[in-house]
C-alpha cells in the first residue's frame, strides 16, 4: 500500500486529522488493513488524489475526503467495509464520465477508483470478453477485432465500459446486436456489506435483471463478462461524416424522419447541432454508419451529398478504428475535461418539425450568448431491431422501443449564460418529450440530468427495482446515482 502521507510523517498526519472528517485518515491507513502492496490511498491536496478523482465533466462534482485505488477485488470489498464502519459515503468510479448532478450529493466521501482493475481477457473459443470494473472502451477495440469478433460499444473511447453498460449501453451496433446489457453474461459484484458475489442467470438472476438497466444502485462491479458477436461484413464499416450548413437543416431532418419504420438494422446516425465560428451560425455535424457492404450503405448515404455539405468524408474502416474516425474523431478528442450541464430525453417518434424547432433554438442561443457557443445537441438515432427482439421484461431497462436519444449539453463562461442555457436546455428537453411518443418525459438513465422522477428513468420497472433495492442494498450504500428508494 502507498499513502500520500508515507514520506512526510507526523506533520501531515496532524494536518489531515484537522482537515478530514473524524477517523477517516486513521481508518484507511492503519496497518491492520493489510492492503495489497499495489493499492494506493490518497488524500486531498495531492496531485495523485487529483488524478484519481478528476471527472470528465467538471460541473456538479462529488467531494471526497479520501480516495482508494484498489489493486484487487478484495481491496474493493475492504474499502467498502471500512467506509461503512465510519459512516462515510462512497462512490465507485471507472471512466468518471457521467453528467448527472446527483453525483454532487457525495460530500466528504470515499472515492473508490477502479482504474487499476482494467484487465481485458478474451476466450476466443467461448466467444466471450471479460473486463475489469475500470476498463475503458478504448482498451477492447483491438483485442476484440483481432480475435475475429465485434461487440456493441458506446460512441466515445474514454467512458468506463462497465459504467456505460449498466445504464443499458446504447450505440451504433444495437440494431444488429442489441444494447450492451444484452451482451452482458455475468459480473462479480461487491455488495454494500462488503461481500463479493457472482451474478449471472444461475446465481442471483434477479440481481442480474436489475443490474441490466439500474446497476449503479446495487453494488460495485469488479469484473464483467460479455458475449461477443461474429464480425459482420468482415468487421468493415462504412462511415460518412458531413458538415451541413444551417440552410440544409430542414431537408436533413426530413431525411431523419423518413427513417421511421424503414431503418435497416445495419444503419446508425449521430447528428450534432453545433456552432461554426467561421460562418458564425449553427451547423450540423453528421455521421451515418452502415455496418455492411459499401454498395448497400451508399443507398442511404449518397442522398446526404445532395444537401450542399460544407465538407464530407466517406470511408470504410475496420471495427477497431470506427470510434477514432467517425465524427472527425470526436469520440476520442472529446475525452478532454469539460464543464457542461447535461440533459437527456428518449424519443420513439422521429419528428422533423421538432428537430427544426430545436435547431432554431440553438441558432438563437448562439447569437444571444456568445460565451455559450460550445454548447451542443447530440441526436442519436439507432436501428431498433435487435433491441426490440428482446422482451421488455427481460432487463430493467424500460425503453426498448426508443429510436432516438438526445444529449443536451450547455456550457458557459458567465452566470448569465449558465442561467440562460439551463432555461433553453429544459425547453429543448420538453420539445423532445412533447412529440417523442411517450406519455411525457422518458430518459435513458446514463443521459439523465438528475431532476427527473424515477418513473421517467425506470418506467414501469420501478416497483420491482424498489423491491430488489430493499433486498440487496437495504442500507442505501449505493445512493448517489439516481438512487432507488429502499422502501415502497
Amino acid at each position: 500500500m502507498r499513502t500520500a502521507s508515507a514520506a512526510v510523517g507526523a506533520c501531515l498526519y496532524a494536518a489531515l486529522a484537522t482537515a478530514l472528517p473524524a477517523d477517516v485518515y486513521t481508518a484507511f491507513t492503519r496497518s491492520s488493513n493489510n492492503w495489497n502492496a499495489k493499492t494506493t490511498i490518497e488524500f486531498p491536496n495531492s496531485s495523485l488524489f487529483e488524478n484519481v478523482t478528476k471527472r470528465w465533466n467538471n460541473n456538479d462534482v462529488p467531494v471526497f475526503a479520501v480516495a482508494v485505488s484498489p489493486a484487487t477485488e478484495a481491496d474493493v470489498a475492504k474499502a467498502v467495509t471500512i467506509a461503512r464502519s465510519i459512516n462515510l459515503p462512497l462512490l465507485a468510479t471507472g471512466g468518471r464520465h457521467a453528467v448527472s448532478q446527483t453525483l454532487s450529493e457525495v460530500n466528504e466521501g470515499l472515492a473508490i477508483d477502479l482504474g487499476s482493475l482494467d484487465g481485458v481477457s478474451i476466450d476466443k473459443k467461448a466467444g466471450t470478453l471479460t473486463v475489469g470494473g475500470g476498463t475503458r472502451f478504448e482498451a477492447i477495440y483491438d483485442p476484440v477485432f483481432e480475435a475475429g469478433y465485434v461487440m456493441p460499444v458506446g460512441s466515445c473511447a474514454c467512458p468506463g465500459m462497465v459504467g456505460a453498460t449498466i445504464g443499458a449501453g446504447v450505440g451504433r451496433y444495437q440494431g444488429l446486436f442489441g444494447l450492451i446489457i444484452d451482451s452482458l453474461l455475468s459480473v462479480r459484484l461487491v455488495t454494500g456489506d462488503g461481500k463479493v458475489i457472482e451474478v449471472s442467470e444461475s446465481s442471483h438472476p434477479d440481481l442480474l435483471w436489475a443490474i441490466r438497466g439500474a446497476g449503479a444502485n446495487f453494488g460495485i462491479i469488479t469484473s464483467a463478462t460479455y458475449k461477443l458477436h461474429p464480425q459482420t461484413n468482415g468487421g468493415q464499416v462504412m462511415t460518412a461524416d458531413l458538415v451541413l450548413p444551417a440552410s440544409s437543416n430542414a431537408s436533413y431532418f426530413d431525411m431523419i424522419q423518413a427513417l421511421q419504420g424503414s431503418m435497416p438494422a445495419e444503419l446508425a446516425t449521430i447528428t450534432i447541432m453545433e456552432y461554426n465560428a467561421t460562418s458564425t451560425e449553427a451547423q450540423l455535424l453528421v455521421n451515418w454508419v452502415y455496418i455492411g457492404p459499401e454498395a448497400e450503405g451508399a443507398k442511404y448515404i449518397d442522398p446526404l451529398l445532395k444537401l450542399n455539405p460544407i465538407k464530407s468524408n466517406i470511408s470504410v474502416v475496420p471495427y477497431n478504428e470506427l470510434i477514432g474516425t467517425a465524427l472527425e474523431g470526436l469520440g476520442v478528442s472529446i475525452c478532454g475535461q469539460t464543464r457542461i450541464n447535461g440533459y437527456g430525453a428518449n424519443y420513439r417518434n422521429l419528428d422533423s418539425a421538432t428537430f427544426q424547432k430545436v435547431f432554431s433554438r440553438m441558432s438563437n442561443f448562439y447569437v444571444e450568448y456568445p460565451d455559450g457557443q460550445h454548447s451542443t445537441i447530440e441526436m442519436e438515432v439507432f436501428a431498433p431491431q435487435a433491441v426490440e427482439a428482446i422482451s421488455a421484461s427481460a432487463t430493467a431497462y424500460p425503453w426498448r422501443d426508443t429510436l432516438g436519444y438526445v444529449l443536451i449539453s450547455f456550457g458557459w463562461n458567465s452566470t448569465e449564460t449558465e442561467s440562460a442555457g439551463e432555461t433553453v436546455a429544459q425547453a429543448i428537453r420538453s420539445d423532445y418529450a412533447e412529440t417523442g411518443g411517450y406519455d411525457g418525459l422518458a430518459v435513458y438513465v446514463s443521459y439523465a440530468h438528475g431532476d427527473e422522477t424515477l418513473e421517467q428513468l425506470f418506467g414501469s420497472n420501478l416497483p420491482k427495482l424498489t423491491q430488489l433495492k430493499q433486498k440487496y442494498d437495504p442500507n442505501n450504500v449505493f445512493a448517489y446515482y439516481h438512487a432507488l428508494p429502499t422502501s415502497s
